[in-house]
């Protein structure tokens, strides 16, 4: 079937089970035509992508808080496939600790630690990544409004997809003469892995439905072809923004 990512490879990072944005954009992808490598953080991960993609060489160890970690799937990666087309990062972590009450609660150490995981990696994984990008080529990460506003409980983690937000910027300006765009997602509230660390979550999944423009949550295959678009050729002239896939929840 003829689809707008024929012929394209395309690397997704962040799927940690079938609940997660990075699958639905992996599904939405390959129903499009592209071929899709995964990564996964270590063996105890691993297991559970596993049920999902059975052939082992579509699965590439790589833990983002690592350098030589990034460097050896790369060139993994470029054994095994060559060049490719595209990347999807939707990897975010924070503890616990802060993702609850007040701002106050976060220390050095754990937001250190979310900075480095949720926005530092796409740098990091950018890096290498241009080695294996072809001329043109997508790069697309995962963020939410938290960025932007002081939502209930999401604390640290809003400031580290602020920090990733302009990360995505500035990749834009400096990769565009490799004719590679550099595009964020900012997905609405979807009941994820993810979302569930977050202190209210449930909460949280409600009142976004409420604010929705017709009072149904986005999915996270509606996220996903958006994705699709934003890795195919249709979208030659977007570089270095904010995609809202949220039903306007961001409006209110």
């Amino acid at each position: 079937m003829s689809g707008i990512l024929n012929g394209k490879k395309i690397l997704v990072m962040g799927v940690a089970n079938n609940r997660s944005i990075a699958w639905g954009c992996a599904q939405a992808m390959a129903a499009q035509g592209a071929e899709i490598i995964y990564t996964y953080q270590n063996e105890r991960l691993k297991k559970f992508i596993s049920k999902l993609v059975t052939d082992e060489d579509r699965l590439i160890e790589c833990d983002v808080s690592s350098d030589t970690s990034i460097d050896s799937a790369f060139k993994l990666i470029a054994e095994r496939f060559g060049k490719i087309d595209g990347l999807i990062h939707a990897i975010a972590y924070a503890k616990k600790e802060e993702l609850g009450g007040s701002i106050l609660n976060s220390t050095r150490e754990g937001y250190g630690q979310a900075l480095d995981v949720s926005a530092y990696s796409l740098l990091a994984v950018a890096k290498a990544a241009v080695k294996v990008l072809n001329n043109p080529a997508s790069i697309v990460t995962l963020t939410y409004m938290g960025s932007s506003r002081a939502l209930p409980n999401y604390n640290t983690m809003g400031i580290a997809k602020a920090a990733l937000e302009s990360g995505m910027r500035y990749l834009a300006r400096d990769l565009g003469t490799d004719g590679i765009r550099v595009n964020a997602i900012s997905a609405g509230a979807i009941k994820t892995l993810a979302v569930s660390g977050i202190k209210g979550h449930s909460e949280l999944l409600k009142i976004s439905q409420s604010e929705t423009v017709d009072g149904v949550n986005v999915t996270k295959e509606e996220v996903g072809n958006t994705c699709a678009f934003l890795m195919s050729d249709l979208a030659s002239g977007i570089t270095g923004d904010v995609i809202y896939v949220d039903k306007g929840v961001h409006l209110r």
